[in-house]
């Protein structure tokens, strides 16, 4: 008798997990309460995999030996509690296709700077030669390149969504990049909920696997006791230094590890800005844990540049700059941006608040913010936060008012500054959507 696999949600995590269970030998059935996207609807019908969408019918659904829930779909929701009620195990796309592949796991998560250390990772062992796949959050589904590929190691980025329902999920090197107050909505406000999702990446790992995360973090640093692990821990910081681990000296990126140094000059890296250089410090971390060359290191580093959407340079129209940092969904992403920023700022903010407090960007914004332009369709929390510091606040509802009314305010010199600190969902349907149609009406000025 085949074991039931039921897939909730039909996007890329979803359609990779149907396609491991078909050919893992699952009776594997995908339900999505909303529409499903054309290219995935293609794709199920070729793989012959059943599919329902706009509805969950319970009895195709409550008849599963496993669920493998989408990240997006949250424990409130109706079908996941009755799923719980019938006590069928729930599994998120990482979890299953870890059953299924030998190869390392280099697993990345944080708050904050996930996807670039990510990429950063991917990107120096793939050119060490290493045979390398790009998963998670970012690139292929994971469960989609297990079915079909065959790669010896993955670097996945991981959100909380997905470590939520791991089991035995097990990544030979684990990153925290860092934790602060984010998806609170999601956790009933409590950041404790939120802390534990994250240490959920070292919760599996041996002695023979590596814990690396940020000594700077203060919540990290907060709860490193309440979360043991057996993995051998490798800290980094900016000016703390460590005979094991990376910080910074005198302009300088060091690595110790295993008795062995490796060092180059900030100045050379490919990406900057501080959040960068502790991005940089991961990522070095795992190249050196794997002994790849410090020539190919150094070189790899120097030569990475910004992701879309992440501090992406647009265009300059009247020696104003155009930035699109449309990642930067919650306020500590934000706070790396106007900190990077050395020119007056005309900033775009705005969107879904999932419980920020706004207060730590004070200094900042006092400091830089010339003119701000609030994007979003409740924009009461920012003007109580921001009124009375910046001279111009603005309200605008789509993106084509808020890059004019930015460009209008904005004198020869100045930055305007897309940094949302919000989640997107009230105007756009995502941030690669919101920063799109930025960099869009941008080319348009």
């Amino acid at each position: 008798m085949k074991q039931r696999l039921v897939i909730l949600g039909a996007g890329e995590s979803g359609f990779g997990t149907a396609v491991l269970g078909m050919k893992q030998g699952y009776d594997v059935f995908v339900s999505d309460g909303g529409k499903i996207k054309d290219n995935y609807k293609k794709q199920l019908e070729e793989w012959k995999i059943e599919y329902e969408e706009s509805k969950h019918t319970e009895e195709r659904i409550l008849n599963a030996d496993v669920v493998m829930k989408s990240p997006g779909i949250p424990e409130k929701a109706e079908m996941v509690k009755k799923i719980r009620k019938q006590g069928i195990k729930i599994v998120s796309e990482i979890e299953f296709g870890s059953w299924y592949t030998d190869a390392q796991i280099v697993g990345i998560t944080g708050a904050n700077g996930k996807t670039t250390t990510t990429a950063l990772t991917y990107h120096i062992m793939k050119d060490g030669g290493m045979n390398v796949g790009l998963g998670g959050n970012i690139g292929k589904s994971f469960a989609y390149q297990v079915a079909t590929e065959s790669f010896d190691y993955y670097v996945l980025e991981i959100s909380s969504f997905q470590l939520d329902d791991i089991e035995k999920f097990r990544p030979n090197i684990a990153i925290l990049t860092n934790v602060t107050p984010d998806h609170l909505d999601r956790y009933n406000y409590e950041l404790q909920n939120y802390v534990s999702s994250k240490f959920n990446i070292t919760k599996n790992q041996t002695e023979d696997d590596f814990f690396v995360y940020c000594a700077d973090d203060e919540i990290t640093m907060a709860n490193l006791d309440k979360y043991p692990t057996r993995a051998k821990k490798i800290p980094f910081a900016y000016d703390k230094e460590f005979a094991e681990g990376g910080f910074i000296k005198d302009e300088t990126l060091i690595i110790n590890h295993n008795q062995n140094q490796f060092t180059m000059s900030i100045q050379e890296l490919g990406l900057t800005g501080r959040h960068n250089v502790y991005n940089s410090l991961a990522a070095g971390i795992v190249a050196n844990v794997y002994g790849l060359r410090k020539e190919q290191i150094r070189e790899s580093l120097s030569d990475m540049k910004s992701l879309e959407h992440r501090m992406e340079s647009v265009a300059k129209v009247r020696n104003i700059e155009f930035i699109n940092d449309s990642k930067a969904t919650n306020v500590n992403s934000t706070w790396y941006a106007l900190e990077s920023m050395n020119k007056p700022i005309i900033w775009i903010a705005g969107g879904i608040d999932k419980g920020n407090d706004y207060s730590v960007l004070d200094p900042l914004v006092k400091k830089k913010v010339r003119g701000m332009i609030c994007l979003g369709t409740d924009n009461t929390k920012l003007h109580s936060a921001f009124g009375k510091m910046v001279d111009i606040l603005v309200n605008v509802t789509n993106m084509g008012d808020a890059v004019r009314m930015a460009y209008q305010l904005g004198n020869p010199g100045d930055c305007v500054l897309l940094s949302p600190a919000c989640a997107s969902f009230d105007l756009f349907e995502n941030y690669e959507d919101r920063g799109r149609k930025f960099k869009d009406e941008v080319i348009k000025l």
